[in-house]
Formats: structure tokens, sequence, C-alpha cells
């Protein structure tokens, strides 16, 4: 394959692959039967909440997705069974995670955004309240990929989330009355919000949606009693709107100097340069820093915006008290085919050259998978996880990829067969991390795009994009791919081909099994060790969601997942077979049990129909 080379600090022993081919229900599975698991890899899973709830999107700070419940585990999944279901009624992407606390669920539809409350400790879970924000329609417009929201968080006693019209709300957990509502931008002039927000101690973390709409990209912390504003991070202009300061220390030579984010642009060029937050936010608590990624260069068509375009398509270590940034790092410097930097970060820490470093994983659109020393941003390793061709390989000194000249855009010059396309190699939805096997697990894509370009003027409220897209499968026509990644060694364990996209989050258990779903609707799971499919489901709509597991109040594991297609999956809506949409959520445990057993029973009554109201009680008229 071309361009599929990249660059390990330290050199690791290659595992002997073996390859099995597995056809069932559409998938084909090629990895290994055996391998040494990653050895001493490990992850701080704080705020360590009671082990059978989920309070937040990824569970934990670190953004593992992992869950210490092993009641179903590899020698019972085959037995799961749907033990019962809810329908929002609303057939826009359904991107999130539901979040257990005691014996309540909360989900949040996509828009208009209302938020229910379920009561776990009764049949069916009935809804307990439900808030409806009545966000403005004129969101669902200038949202780019769909009206979307990617999660909701649960903290002091408050449901937390961002609607699409550019509004936090939180919401009192027992009752659904608003505790404060704030604005966080302009709808009108094409910002969205849709990012799941992320709480740490007595700060909010939001960011935007509207890189495509040339909206500069931002990320602020509220208070979470009042929903007061305390600071603001922008991805683009000074130093002083960036917040970088003298504490701000780039480990490359070529992202150091003064006011970066206006010097690596075209005059005033900044000022509608993107670099939206709208992924992902990690957080160590012990060197007390958020990492989060910023999105794609606007507009779009790379031409028009000579120079590195800084700090779009890039990370960011911030301190979270004050918004400072300590360290960044860019992924894909003058990103020319939109390969946003937004995908999750997981922190994990693991041995590289003999010893242990503090580091993170980002599997990035670009293709690339990362091992980043999360304390200095020094690239650990840096190796392609999923097909591409844009890039040469990477360079180990500066930590840049090598661009391959034939693969950048002109303007109304098509070029064809740019790899991965717009949305990456992988797009926002969220790996996992078991510490039992040392592995990452993450749904991939496995294609390209033809793309031409045309250059683009700015209007307020208007997309700023100029890139005309058209999406195929990569060589091997499957779509999607669901794999295991070793961190120390910088490969795959196993993967396992999908016909179509595997656009879910990721869930791993201290069962052995990791839980995924495809864009066609299958909800899988799969053995953490060895990546076979132990159990699969077809749910009613395509699978964008991110699986989660929790307790009941019966003590009894169950299994969650929201099937409802929609969001950047639709690139392959013409596919035959491509699902309607969906708004169920599906929850799973053994035998389909549930707490109580069963619902009360109706009375069934035979014999007289009962009074008649055009009788007397004699029975004359």
């Amino acid at each position: 394959m071309t361009g599929q080379t990249g660059f390990i600090i330290a050199n690791a022993p290659s595992m002997s692959l073996a390859t099995i081919w597995l056809s069932a229900a559409g998938l084909i599975m090629s990895g290994v039967t055996h391998f040494a698991l990653a050895a001493d890899v490990s992850a701080n899973f704080a705020p360590n909440d009671p082990p059978g709830e989920w309070h937040s999107q990824a569970r934990d700070y670190a953004n593992t997705r992992y869950s210490p419940l092993d009641e179903i585990n590899a020698g019972n999944v085959k037995q799961l069974r749907i033990a019962w279901s809810f329908s929002d009624g609303v057939n826009y992407g359904h991107e999130g995670a539901p979040l257990v606390v005691g014996a309540t669920m909360y989900v949040v539809a996509p828009f208009p955004n209302v938020a229910y409350a379920l009561d776990l400790s009764k049949p069916g879970a009935p809804i307990k309240w439900t808030y409806a924000p009545d966000p403005s329609p004129l969101a669902i417009g200038k949202a780019c990929c769909d009206a979307v929201v990617r999660g909701w968080a649960f903290a002091d006693g408050k449901l937390i989330y961002n609607l699409l019209d550019d509004h936090t709300v939180a919401v009192d957990a027992e009752t659904g009355k608003q505790v404060w509502r704030t604005k966080m931008g302009n709808v009108e002039n094409g910002e969205t919000m849709t990012m799941p927000p992320f709480v740490v101690g007595n700060k909010v973390l939001v960011g935007n949606s509207g890189g495509e709409m040339g909206k500069i990209g931002w990320l602020a912390a509220l208070d979470i009693g009042t929903g007061k504003e305390i600071w603001r991070a922008y991805s683009a202009g000074t130093d002083q709107l960036v917040k970088i300061g003298s504490d701000f220390h780039p480990f490359y030579d070529w992202m150091k100097g003064k006011d970066l984010g206006v010097t690596t642009w075209p005059a005033d060029m900044w000022k509608t340069g993107g670099g939206a937050a709208w992924g992902w936010i990690s957080y160590d608590p012990e060197l007390h820093l958020i990492y989060y990624g910023t999105s794609n260069p606007s507009p779009r068509v790379p031409t028009q915006r000579p120079g590195l375009n800084f700090w779009t398509s890039a990370i960011f270590a911030r301190d979270p008290e004050t918004g400072a940034a300590k360290w960044a790092y860019v992924f894909t410097p003058h990103d020319q085919w939109d390969y946003d930097g937004v995908n999750e970060s997981i922190l994990v820490d693991l041995p590289i050259g003999g010893k242990t470093r503090k580091a993170l994983v980002h599997f990035d659109r670009n293709a690339y998978a990362y091992t980043i020393d999360r304390v200095t941003g020094e690239v650990l390793i840096a190796t392609p996880y999923a097909y591409q061709n844009w890039s040469s390989g990477f360079d180990a000194k500066t930590a840049m990829p090598i661009v391959r000249p034939e693969m950048q855009p002109k303007p109304e010059v098509k070029l064809s067969n740019v790899c991965p396309p717009d949305i990456g190699g992988k797009d926002w939805q969220p790996s996992a991390f078991s510490p039992k096997t040392g592995l990452l697990y993450a749904g991939i894509f496995n294609i390209c795009m033809d793309v031409t370009d045309h250059r683009q003027s700015y209007i307020p409220g208007t997309p700023y994009d100029g890139m005309e897209m058209t999406r195929h499968p990569a060589p091997g026509d499957n779509w999607g791919e669901f794999m295991s990644w070793d961190p120390v060694t910088g490969r795959k364990a196993w993967a396992i081909k999908e016909k179509y996209m595997t656009m879910s989050g990721a869930l791993a258990t201290a069962g052995d099994l990791v839980f995924y779903g495809t864009v066609d609707g299958w909800f899988r799971a799969v053995n953490a060790k060895t990546g076979e499919v132990l159990w699969s489901q077809k749910l009613g709509s395509g699978i964008i969601g991110a699986p989660m597991t929790y307790l009941g109040p019966d003590g009894r594991q169950y299994v969650a997942i929201y099937s409802g297609v929609g969001g950047a999956a639709m690139v392959s809506k013409a596919m035959p077979g491509f699902p309607a949409r969906g708004s169920t959520l599906y929850v799973f445990s053994i035998n389909g049990e549930s707490l109580p057993n069963g619902a009360p029973t109706p009375t069934t009554t035979t014999g007289s129909a009962g009074p008649n109201p055009q009788t007397n009680q004699s029975g004359q008229r």
C-alpha cells in the first residue's frame, strides 16, 4: 500500500500474525489467533464512580469507556436478549450514550434536545420527568452534519448538556427543572454546539461547532453552580486570545513563536479560521491538565489560506482552572483535506524505550495513530491505523507528516482517490481501552474520496467550505472495520472488516468483552482478547451511538445502545440495504430478564360486557 509508513520511537518485537476469515451476518474478520498482551499498560479510572453507574460519556476522565462489570462475559454473552426499549421519536442521528445514576437513566434526544429521566426501578423504565428546552429551529439549517447531540453529563446533582442553538443548560436531576441556561454563541452566524460537556471540579467545559461555516473555534469553562462563564480560549488569533503565555512549551520548534495563531494565516483570515472544539475532552487529575482537539481550518480550500494555519487540526493541553495552554501539537499542519483533530485522546501509562511514559493515544482523522507523551507533547509513536495515501510517511525529527505533492487539492481540478476522505480514517466515534488486555478498540473506516475545490467567499451564516466530495471504499470494498490496537507497538492486534461503516463508539468490560455497532444496524459483542465475534443482534436502525453498561436496582448487569442512523454516516446512504432513520434505545440483559420480573399483568375479564349507559340497572330501556 502507498504511504503506510510511520515511526516508532522504541522498536517493539513484531507479533506473529495469523489470518481468520469468518463469514457471519455480513462481516469478515482478519486478525490474530494468539498474541502477547501489551504489558504494563494502565489507566487512572478517576473519578471512580460506583462500578454499576455511568455518569459521563466516557465514564472516566481518561476516556477509557471501560466498565468493571463482569456478570455479562464471554461465557454467557450469547444469551443476551432485549429487556426493554425506549423511543424518543426524533429521526436525527443518535450519537450519545445513556447515563445511569442510582436507579435513574438519563437520555437526551437530538434536536429539539428533549431530556428524559427514566425510572429503572419500575417495569419498562417509565418516564420520571421530561425537560423540553425549545431551542431555535434556525439551528437545524446551520448544523453541518445533522441536528445531533453527542452526549450529556451528570455532576453536582445536575444533568448538563448543550443545545444545538448555542446554549448550555443544567437541569435538576431529581425534578427536571431548569437550574441555569447560558448562551454561548450566535446560531444565526453559523455557530452550533453538538459536543458533550465535560466536568472538572466546579467547571463545565464546552466547545463549539461551525468550522465549516467560518466560525473561529473556542473552548470555554462555566461555573457548575451558576452557568457563568469563567474563561474562553480560542483556536486562532493572538496569544492572548489563545491563552498562550510564558508557561506554554510545545515540544517541537516549529510550534514556538509569538502570535502564531495570527502569523501563520494570511492577513485577518484567522478571524474566520475554524478550529472548532466539538469533540472529546480528557483530564489527568495528577497533572491537572485537560486535553482536547480542534477542527479543520476554514475555508477548506487550502490555496486560499497559505501558511500552517495554527491552531487548527491540533491538540491542546490546558490548565482547567485558567484555560492557560501548556503545550500543543498540530496533527495536520495546513490541513488540506478536512482532517479535524477533535477525536478522543485516551490517557494511558505504558512502557516506551524501557521506561513508563504518561501517554495519550489518539486516532486522528488523518489515519495516523499517535502515542504522545501527555506531559511534554512529544510524539512517541505515529503509524497509520487505516488505509491512507495523502502522506508518504512521518518525519521523526519534526513529527510532521510527509505530504505527497500529488495529493494536494487545487481549485477547479478533480483530485481522485484521496485516502482517507474528509471524515477520516476514523471520525468522532470514540474508542475504548481495557486494562485486562492493554489494548484499545475502535471502529474505523476504509474509505477514500474524489475531491474538487472551488474558491469560496466568506458570508456570515453560510458555508465557508469550497470542498466538493464523493466517497467510495478503499481497497477491499468494505466501508468499515473494528480493530484492536496495541499502543506500545503501534500495530493492530486483530481487526473485523464490515461491509458498512462502523461509526458507533466502543465499550470494553471486565467480562473480557468489547461491544460496537454498525451503520446497517448490527450490535456485536467481541472477545476482547481474540477478536472472535460472540454475539450479534440486528436493531431497528443504524447504530452511530455509544454503548454503555450499568447495574440495575436488581443487581443485574445491562447493556444499552441507541439505534438511529444519521450524521456523517449518511455519506453511505446510497448503499443497497442502508437502513431507515430511527430513534430507539435498546437495553439488553442475560435472557432479557429485568426487575421486577416482568411487568404487572392486566386482569382478564369474561362474561358480561359491563353496564350499558343506555339502559337502567334492570336492563330495561
